[in-house]
């Protein structure tokens, strides 16, 4: 088994289910008392969102860029980041770092291919469903993205940070998500599928909740470090 390392903490709620989703596939995939072999570097994630509502993404990164290496040192195999939006900054995460880097969008964009999507809907913070960072990649698969309008993407984004990221999860907030899916897909028929592109709103979504296929990142995520640590 190889060992994972894990850039955490942003927010530690969506950390947490990276630990153990990680540790029950490592369960499921050898038996008995098996578990994960993980390095956790978790960050303070203040500082982190501060400097992203300044839009001072290097700073930022340099922050990151030293929790991968760290990893590096520590003796893991390749990294994980636990945050969708962070992605934003991941070739300076992984400079001068020699181990491989599982990128969530990667992962996302596979699953989405797999499974024939060809038009989908983008939810997560403002930056990620409004920067490119993270549609490039899906669109360079042929996947059209959908992203909500600009008072939608506001209050998902105060929902995400102001509610989710403290492990506080809403009956109300959960019906707003849903009905600005159902909102899009009555706008355009042609959508096929939900990404919750926040390691956050799986906490506050599951996949009965909608009539449209919802691709949790954090478990494509972890799915593909799964298959590098035990290749099957």
């Amino acid at each position: 088994m190889k060992t994972i390392g894990l850039i955490g903490g942003m927010s530690w709620e969506s950390t947490l289910s990276y630990y153990k989703l990680l540790n029950e596939g490592v369960r499921q995939r050898l038996g008995g008392l098996h578990s994960a072999k993980l390095i956790l570097h978790s960050v303070d994630f203040a500082p982190i969102a501060r400097l992203q509502n300044e839009a001072k993404w290097e700073e930022a990164g340099i922050i990151l860029n030293q929790a991968a290496l760290s990893l590096e040192r520590a003796g893991a195999d390749f990294i994980l980041l636990c945050t969708n939006t962070m992605h934003k900054v991941a070739p300076q995460i992984i400079q001068d770092c020699h181990i491989p880097f599982v990128h969530i969008a990667e992962a996302t964009a596979k699953a989405l291919q797999k499974n024939h999507s060809k038009k989908t809907i983008l939810l997560g913070t403002k930056f990620t469903m409004q920067e490119s960072f993270y549609k490039d990649i899906l669109q360079e698969q042929g996947i059209s993205v959908v992203i909500p309008n600009e008072k939608d993407i506001f209050l998902i984004n105060q929902i995400i940070f102001d509610e989710l990221c403290f492990g506080t999860i809403k009956s109300s907030s959960k019906e707003l998500f849903l009905s600005i899916i159902n909102g899009l897909k009555n706008d355009d028929e042609t959508i096929d599928s939900v990404i919750l592109g926040c390691t956050e709103i799986g906490l506050l979504l599951d996949p009965k909740c909608s009539q449209l296929p919802l691709y949790d990142t954090t478990l494509l995520h972890v799915k593909e470090a799964l298959n590098l640590a035990i290749p099957l």
